[in-house]
């Protein structure tokens, strides 16, 4: 199957071992949770599946073929597409030129560079918007013109990290609306680091969990939320009990 895995991935950074033979595997078409506590190895893993970092032990596939050894932009070309927790607009520009930059980097003209990016921006429902400078933008409306900027790689699996950071209730609720529609409509692989759980919850078809570096559940939203050594390793083992 054409999926996106870590297998048996290792990380160390000096003494710490960040991530422990952790396997994870994201199949277009589906959207994936990454949850765990601070320090779990979250952001490492994303950077190992991006290129951003190498393991030190296992490997990650595409469809079934090697990557490990790949540069970042190797990956990108194999449509392996990231956001950070950091949107880093442009400030001083339109919504609309924001997200034409990054059709222009792929290749695109600027008039096909604008047609993308006004159907991209329809997509994430800021059209009333197209014509807005970024720096007027609210937090949640630049997190979703992020989006559609990652949306002219044209991925093939989407990583996300930390989207729902610093947003309102009502702006999470907004933003899962239209990660789903993101999925439908290019039927990209979506994986999502998060602490937003009713993000999680609602939004994800699988969900896996880290603690320590170490894998500690993988499973249904359901079968996450049932799970002792989750609730545990969130809430204390007094609340687990």
């Amino acid at each position: 199957m054409n999926e996106l895995c870590a297998r048996s991935v290792t990380v160390r950074f000096g003494g710490v071992l960040a991530l422990s033979e952790v396997c994870l595997r994201l199949a277009p078409g589906e959207i994936v949770g990454l949850i765990g506590p601070n320090g779990a190895g979250k952001t490492t893993l994303v950077n190992v599946l991006s290129g951003f970092q190498r393991p030190h032990a296992g490997e990650v596939t595409i469809g079934g073929s090697g990557c490990t050894k790949l540069q970042r932009h190797g990956f990108a070309a194999r449509g392996v597409v990231r956001t950070f927790q950091a949107v880093r607009l442009f400030r001083g520009l339109t919504v609309s030129e924001n997200v034409e930059a990054g059709f222009v980097a792929r290749g695109l003209g600027r008039s096909a560079a604008r047609r993308q990016a006004q159907a991209a921006i329809a997509e994430l429902g800021l059209t009333h918007k197209m014509d807005a400078t970024a720096a007027g933008l609210s937090y949640g409306e630049e997190r979703r013109v992020g989006l559609a900027r990652a949306l002219a790689a044209d991925p093939k699996y989407l990583l996300l990290d930390e989207p729902a950071a610093g947003l309102a209730p009502a702006e999470a609720v907004e933003l899962r609306h239209f990660i789903a529609v993101v999925r439908a409509k290019h039927g990209c692989g979506v994986l999502v680091i998060e602490h937003n759980m009713a993000l999680v919850m609602n939004l994800c078809d699988r969900v896996h969990v880290l603690d320590g570096g170490r894998t500690l559940a993988e499973g249904t939203p359901a079968e996450i939320r049932a799970s002792r050594e989750v609730r545990r390793a969130y809430l204390g083992a007094t609340a687990a009990a």
